[in-house]
């Protein structure tokens, strides 16, 4: 008997089938496959040659509850990605941990600017992770696992080179790159800077995501939204700095009024919020309140490698820390197709042959 009001076992989740929006290519490497290449290259600078203890490492360096700290972790994971078959290896065996996740589709973003140290143009960039990616699929695939992985192309804010990338995204969106981001520090760096090339991608209908409400609060969510056109928000997560919650009903502000009635989906990576600060412990995310709320909310990884975590890691801490029943989960995998930037007829079939009929058969168990 199908029950998706009942709350599902470690099991179970690890079986679910997942869909992921947030997820940083640079921030999702395998451990042993920086000490590889960075031994390939000559970088001596990782604090480690163990496997397990890099990954330690990058985790506590990330529990700091700063952004800033938590971004410079990156120089490692960066220096290992600057020669085209070491982006190819990163891409293909982010697809395979994906997909041995339950993740059936996901979008993964990098920001082609940050690659370019040895040599390679953005185009050779762009072109050597979605290589890397259909490998993946492939290789997936011959393991008996279907998973669908698009790129998103990030422009660095404190840098100057989002309108090269957001042509990058026009040029490639039918070899698939879906769309566009802005990603790094919050603080100083308004989405508005960027203005001209979200002006530009709307002009070429193109998708566009917008970190926002991250580290910084509801200006720069205001800003992605009401003056650069943001479809998604990157994070989100300080709307609830819009949120009334002293009463015995929740008394929304206009912007979180807004963004709710407009079903703008917040990429909520509950993890990754906790180190950088937006949140003291899983059980007081306001992921838990804005899901009640009735907030398009979809779940996310972030960072693997800095989080130690994977979308069954998360679902579990949510599961935990809110008794979420397979209807909640299937509900914010749900609105991440929904949210989705491929066609309308690839997520709706990916909706309705795939994570219906698997949350009705685990949920029947």
């Amino acid at each position: 008997m199908i029950d998706l009001k009942k709350i599902p076992t470690p099991d179970q989740i690890k079986r679910l089938p997942k869909a992921l929006l947030h997820d940083h290519l640079d921030g999702g490497l395998r451990p042993q496959t920086i000490i590889d290449i960075a031994n390939d290259i000559g970088y001596n600078a990782l604090p480690t040659q163990n496997a397990q203890e890099l990954a330690t490492w990058f985790r506590e360096s990330c529990d700091s509850g700063s952004l800033v700290r938590y971004l410079e972790t990156f120089s490692h994971t960066i220096a290992v990605m600057q020669r085209r078959e070491d982006i190819v290896r990163v891409a293909r065996e982010c697809v395979v941990d994906l997909a041995n996740d339950g993740v059936v589709y996901a979008e993964v973003r990098g920001a082609p600017e940050l690659f370019t140290e040895k040599g390679l143009s953005l185009s050779e960039i762009v072109e050597a992770t979605l290589e890397g990616y259909r490998l993946g699929e492939a290789e997936a695939k011959s393991q008996g696992k279907t998973i669908r992985v698009v790129s998103l192309l990030c422009g660095m804010r404190q840098n100057a080179r989002s309108q090269e990338i957001a042509e990058l995204v026009v040029k490639y969106r039918d070899r698939g790159v879906a769309g566009f981001d802005i990603a790094g520090p919050e603080d100083g760096f308004p989405p508005s800077d960027q203005l001209a090339t979200f002006e530009y991608l709307r002009q070429e209908n193109a998708h566009f995501t917008i970190h926002a409400g991250e580290a910084y609060g509801l200006p720069s969510i205001w800003e992605a939204i009401q003056l650069c056109g943001a479809e998604r928000l990157g994070h989100g997560v300080h709307i609830m700095d819009d949120i009334d919650l002293s009463g015995p009903i929740a008394k929304l502000g206009r912007l979180a009024s807004y963004i709710r009635d407009r079903r703008v989906p917040l990429e909520l990576c509950p993890t990754s919020n906790l180190q950088t600060g937006a949140a003291k412990s899983i059980k007081e995310h306001p992921i838990g309140k804005l899901g009640k709320l009735r907030f398009r909310i979809t779940v996310n990884t972030d960072n693997r490698l800095m989080s130690q975590t994977s979308m069954t890691n998360e679902m579990q801490q949510l599961v935990d820390a809110f008794e979420w029943t397979f209807q909640d989960l299937q509900r914010v995998t749900i609105n991440a197709l929904k949210s989705a930037f491929i066609p309308f007829e690839e997520r709706l079939a990916i909706i309705e042959e795939v994570i219906k009929p698997r949350f009705s058969a685990i949920s029947a168990e």
